[in-house]
């Protein structure tokens, strides 16, 4: 990531350590970052786990690409620099929470395979999990709940990932889901259980 614009700045360190944060909470913090295509499944897959997770105890938390494209992100757009900007915000605030010991799972696009590796060399080590949700583009499109696709192909979306847009798959996720042939809660119970060999998902 980019050094900061002000030089006249200086990192306090916290008095309580991630360890005692996570002992109090009895959990560990982690980053579980959800990728692919517009209509992949990412977010409802994301809120399914919320659900169950938060069922066990578990303090979890979503951090969605639409809700912050709403706030902390407005004033980007989705050119590639914009769409850098953004998963670099996000990741910073995804290391927050992870840092304050909550399972934090994150539903964005992100496209670009050097977007997602800086969250991951700036996250506490062994503490982010990819999760490729691979579903094809041919079901994603057939989906569009949004109408998102249809726009794209008719040109009234420029920059649209998979259609006008690249989008680069994961290379070495912990995680693959391919919700085409699973259920939504197929795709989060396969999630957990891989948050549980991990050692994430108890409470």
């Amino acid at each position: 990531m980019s050094e900061p614009k002000s030089k006249n700045i200086t990192w306090h360190g916290a008095d309580v350590s991630q360890a005692e944060r996570e002992q109090a909470l009895g959990q560990k913090g982690v980053v579980v970052w959800l990728t692919g295509l517009s209509a992949s499944g990412k977010s409802t897959i994301a809120r399914r786990v919320e659900q169950k997770l938060l069922e066990r105890g578990v303090h979890v938390y979503v951090l969605d690409g639409d809700n912050l494209r709403m706030g902390l992100n407005k004033d980007l757009g989705f050119s590639p620099a914009d769409r850098t900007e953004n998963i670099r915000r996000v990741g910073c605030v995804a290391q927050l929470f992870a840092d304050a010991g909550i399972v934090v799972l994150t539903a964005f696009i992100s496209p670009y395979r050097t977007d997602r590796d800086n969250v991951r060399e700036h996250v506490t080590a062994g503490r982010f999990v990819e999760v490729h949700v691979c579903t094809s583009l041919a079901d994603c499109e057939s989906r569009d709940p949004k109408g998102l696709y249809k726009k794209a192909r008719e040109g009234k979306i420029p920059e649209f990932t998979g259609i006008s847009a690249p989008y680069e798959a994961p290379e070495r996720p912990e995680v693959k889901l391919d919700n085409s042939g699973q259920t939504v809660d197929e795709s989060a119970d396969a999630l957990i259980a891989e948050l549980n060999r991990l050692g994430f998902a108890t409470a």
